[in-house]
């Protein structure tokens, strides 16, 4: 199999926030896995439509084939930097906010001829 990914880095979505999403996607047909993003009413299931159509879009450059018979081989989502911050309490005490980020890769793969009967 043939692959072309495209990872985004440093998105403001929290992991365990895009993991679901990402899951829902694992393995699916492109087209399907699209429209499943789009119906999807999370603010990580736009993210990752972003990527996925980039993902699409490499793989066209490499002459992949047609994206209607690619496939979500890898979807993942791994932690990025967390951005700390502080919120004012009351009697001059302060409560620590951890602003999290993600890094989000995705990557599809054309089917062999091998694979297509299956």
């Amino acid at each position: 199999m043939t692959e072309a990914h495209a990872i985004l880095r440093f998105v403001r979505v929290a992991p365990r926030k895009a993991r679901p999403v990402v899951d829902m996607i694992r393995g699916q047909q492109v087209p399907m896995a699209l429209s499943m993003l789009k119906h999807t009413p999370r603010q990580a299931a736009r993210v990752i439509e972003k990527i996925l159509r980039s993902a699409v879009a490499n793989a066209e450059q490499k002459e992949m084939g047609d994206s209607e018979s690619m496939v979500v081989s890898k979807a993942f989502v791994n932690c990025g930097p967390i951005y700390k911050r502080f919120r004012a309490r009351s009697m001059g005490r302060a409560n620590s906010i951890q602003k999290r980020t993600s890094h989000i890769t995705v990557v599809v793969a054309a089917p062999t001829v091998g694979d297509e009967t299956k």
